[in-house]
């Protein structure tokens, strides 16, 4: 979906399949927790985990939801999908309220966990034609399966499933209920490239169908791939949002980065002063750089004479713009959850 269309899709007055809106979620922390973090407590003695979180998502459109471990992501969901009650705040999935949703609610949504959440001492197929009789208008099991390649391992329990395998089980079972609304968890996580690229085509096919998808991944060249509208989130607040495209145009449309492999060690004081506050140098692994900031062809000039002088033929060498995850980084930080 281009960034027009979306924008029309959003201001189009339709209402959307789900809609969070000051979302709050608290839990009752351990003793050792509130010892050490009295300052994070409310008066009640709660901490909370999501503290006024909003968002929409629209038929026909994926939602990519981002935040660094402990954001509040899995929350949320967790919320919006009805397996938890919210402490403050609205939600509204397809109409209704989803903690205490009925039944005809629940046969509208898939949900495809990380973890799985799948029985372990089934075969593949035998659990995916078992959850097809539990609604009226089911997928094609076999079209599934013929998709998915779960062919190849059905002589295997779940439980001996490799993490790929499991996810690609997980993702039928997701989908064969024909859902309006579908929540992907890390849909991607453990996949080879051809079941990636299956993958994708599958959650593109069920945008083009009208479904709504939610989905969280730690995996940002595949949230660049995939998103039509992206909400980031820190601390359980809503940090910023929009398309892929508006989220890369706030950012410094001058910032570049270019990656470089080199045998000889490189330094950025190798270069002329007048150019070295603007740029960061770092070493990525042995051998591999990236020089990264608002690069101007005086940069580039600098790194080949330098390449010249010491007599350095790069084996690789790539220069690219800012991507979706220069963007997470820059606002949930580079240090470790």
């Amino acid at each position: 979906m281009s960034v027009q269309n979306q924008r029309i899709a959003r201001e189009s007055g339709r209402k959307p399949a789900l809609s969070i809106d000051g979302l709050i979620k608290e839990f009752k922390p351990s003793r050792s927790f509130r010892e050490a973090n009295p300052h994070l407590l409310t008066d009640r003695g709660t901490v909370q985990a999501v503290r006024g979180i909003s968002l929409d998502v629209y038929p026909g459109e994926v939602v990519v939801l981002l935040g660094a471990n402990g954001a509040g992501k899995t929350t949320t969901l967790s919320c919006a999908q009805g397996l938890q009650p919210a402490d403050g705040g609205t939600l509204q999935l397809l109409g209704e309220n989803p903690w205490g949703a009925s039944p005809e609610l629940r046969a509208q949504v898939g949900i495809m966990l990380q973890d799985g959440g799948l029985p372990q001492a089934i075969h593949p197929i035998e659990l995916l034609k078992h959850i097809a009789k539990m609604y009226k208008n089911p997928a094609s099991v076999d079209d599934l399966v013929q998709r998915l390649g779960i062919n190849e391992f059905n002589g295997t329990t779940i439980r001996r499933l490799s993490g790929g395998q499991k996810q690609r089980v997980a993702l039928a079972a997701a989908l064969v209920g024909n859902p309006k609304v579908l929540f992907l968890d890390e849909p991607s996580a453990g996949l080879d490239p051809q079941s990636r690229t299956v993958v994708f085509d599958i959650i593109r096919e069920q945008r083009e169908r009208g479904v709504a998808i939610v989905l969280t991944t730690h995996l940002l060249d595949d949230a660049q791939r995939l998103a039509d509208y992206v909400y980031i989130v820190k601390r359980g607040e809503n940090v910023t949002e929009g398309t892929v495209a508006q989220l890369l145009q706030e950012t410094n449309e001058q910032a570049h980065t270019v990656s470089f492999t080199a045998a000889s060690a490189i330094s950025l004081q190798d270069f002329p002063a007048h150019l070295r506050d603007s740029v960061t140098l770092t070493q990525d692994s042995p051998g591999q750089y990236s020089l990264t900031g608002e690069l101007t062809p005086d940069h580039l000039n600098a790194l080949t004479t330098l390449f010249v002088s010491q007599g350095i033929m790069p084996s690789s060498f790539t220069l690219a713009s800012r991507t979706l995850e220069d963007v997470f980084l820059d606002i949930s930080g580079r240090d470790i959850r």
